[in-house]
């Protein structure tokens, strides 16, 4: 039996080469990058060697970079620093309804503790409307947060155009590109963004390490508070192995980023084409081409997504749901409901997310055996049952 794995926007192995220049780093290169014998200068020569790499990549100054332990730390730090920061502007945050769980429950615990947030509606695309943003600005608005392409359904959102109304208002703009870094052309000059936060699992690099974008002359307090890493604005030992896989995956990315979307393309649009054809009642969810192209979301009518992940599972391919499983239940996933996708079909719903690794061999594959999967639910499932007979 293969082993297939289709959830790269959930994490990404190692590239073999991001190990291979890691690896010192492990051993022998074990310096502290503060110490200012000749192992710690190794190490520090090390850490601004990849953090030009990633600088390249998203065309920022290497001044800019600032490197965390995850996306999850970064969305944290650029809201909360930007609002600590500036207190004496408001308290009043906007972000999207579809925002993943490290914006959405910063903002609740914000939210909890005296600050003022405004969610945004998307559209059934899974889009922001730069209107509602428009009405939303307020005198007391700090920063507006909205990702860069969402992790579920791949859509992309109207970055530049956002932002312009922010502008307007002198209000501070971040966006978590985490889905999107490696995946389409990010250029931090072009959209014009505060901040940008990064996550190293996503791109090819280990997990544990990522980055926050800090745009020249923005005000922002540190989250962690110590020594003087990171030039003062992000305390604790540098995890000089992690950050030199993250500077190698960046560099492979900016390499061939015009390769690497167009095997993702070929992948995605091939495996959606085959799967409509075969099965009826499949519905995809996110822009249909405005959207990361290794990500689909499809929903199947009279399925739960869990029986056919478990199915493909039993199978050897590795495949994600949209909706969460909790003790006894499922909830349906926020991003679907907030795009208006009845409940039925968000509980339905299967991410599809291609990688670096796979091969059309890899969609022969789970095309050839999904019809029958999704098939064997639906016919112990009575309603869809009764509507096919009927």
């Amino acid at each position: 039996m293969p082993e297939i794995y289709l959830d790269y926007n959930a994490t990404a192995p190692i590239h073999p080469e991001v190990l291979e220049a890691m690896q010192p780093y492990l051993t022998e290169k074990f310096g502290n990058p503060s110490s200012l014998h000749s192992f710690g200068r190794e190490a520090k020569v090390a850490v601004e060697e990849a953090r030009e790499k990633v600088a390249k990549l998203i065309n920022a100054h290497p001044s800019e970079i600032y490197f965390t332990s995850c996306g999850s730390e970064s969305d944290n730090w650029a809201i909360k620093g930007i609002l600590w920061a500036n207190k004496n502007k408001g308290n009043h945050i906007i972000i999207s309804k579809i925002e993943h769980q490290a914006v959405l429950e910063t903002c609740k615990f914000l939210e909890e503790n005296g600050y003022s947030v405004t969610y945004l509606d998307v559209d059934k695309f899974g889009m922001v409307d730069p209107d509602n943003l428009r009405k939303s600005v307020r005198k007391d608005t700090v920063i507006v947060s909205i990702m860069h392409a969402n992790n579920e359904v791949g859509t992309i959102q109207p970055i530049e155009e956002l932002l312009k109304i922010a502008k307007e208002r002198n209000v501070v703009f971040h966006t978590d590109a985490v889905q999107s870094i490696g995946k389409i052309s990010v250029d931090v000059q072009k959209l014009g963004v505060d901040l940008l936060s990064i996550s190293g699992h996503k791109l090819y690099a280990p997990k544990g390490i990522g980055v926050l974008f800090i745009k020249r002359g923005t005000k922002i307090t540190s989250l962690l508070q110590g020594g003087n890493q990171e030039r003062s604005r992000r305390a604790g030992t540098e995890n000089v192995a992690s950050i030199v896989g993250l500077g190698k995956a960046c560099e492979i990315a900016a390499q061939d980023l015009d390769e690497y979307q167009d095997k993702m393309k070929r992948l995605s649009e091939s495996f959606l084409k085959k799967i409509l054809d075969t099965i009826p009642e499949v519905y995809l969810s996110g822009h249909p081409t405005l959207r990361v192209p290794n990500t689909v979301n499809l929903s199947f009518n009279g399925c739960d997504g869990e029986s056919i992940i478990l199915g493909l599972d039993l199978q050897g391919v590795a495949v994600s749901s949209g909706s969460a499983c909790s003790i006894g239940s499922l909830e349906p996933s926020h991003v679907l409901m907030a795009m208006g996708v009845p409940k039925h079909l968000t509980l339905g719903s299967v991410r599809f997310s291609f990688g670096r690794f796979n091969s059309m061999e890899d969609v022969e594959y789970v095309t050839e055996i999904l019809p029958g999967i999704v098939e064997k639910i639906r016919n112990l499932h009575p309603a869809f049952a009764a509507t096919k007979n009927n």
